[in-house]
């Protein structure tokens, strides 16, 4: 429906047959087919259990704007990300950021996930630059979840180390 709506949209008689709501106008005609997407049909919402040494956590903000974005990975013993969640409360542009980025680093090793930047999220998602603080929220929360994860395992090898003296 979406599709049909925009295509629509792009028509300069829909304009006068049809009226379109705001939200349905912005939503329909500014935003690209991609985010109208990942927005209407978010993947991997939810939360993975924050206390588990597997999981990182990244929680990051943009203040300008007001968007706030929670993303956790789950990592198996190889290295490899296994499950991704997200919670978003923000623009469209945010959600589908963080609903894609969930998307890409599952079955990535977390060095590979280092490796998605934001102008790669904002390509595939056709981002206009007054939003790309959205693709940079998703990349910097990536960072974050990894960086936890990362602390979660040093401090266990350091409780290790320590249980062996």
């Amino acid at each position: 429906m979406a599709g049909t709506v925009a295509k629509k949209c792009l028509s300069p008689l829909s304009v006068l047959t049809r009226r379109l709501s705001v939200p349905e106008y912005i939503s329909q005609c500014c935003y690209h087919q991609k985010v109208v997407d990942h927005y209407e049909n978010p993947r991997n919402v939810g939360s993975l259990d924050k206390k588990s040494k597997n999981v990182g956590t990244g929680l990051v903000g943009a203040p300008a704007c007001g968007d706030v974005m929670k993303l956790q990975i789950e990592v198996d013993s190889q290295g490899k990300i296994v499950d991704a969640k997200f919670k978003t409360f923000g623009c469209g542009s945010a959600i589908a950021s963080s609903s894609l980025a969930t998307e890409w680093v599952k079955g990535k090793s977390v060095d590979e996930a280092l490796k998605i930047k934001n102008t790669d999220i904002a390509k595939e998602l056709s981002l206009p630059p007054v939003k790309l603080h959205c693709s940079m929220l998703a990349e910097d929360a990536i960072k974050a979840a990894l960086a936890d994860y990362r602390l979660k395992q040093s401090d266990d090898q350091q409780e290790a180390a320590k249980q062996l003296q």
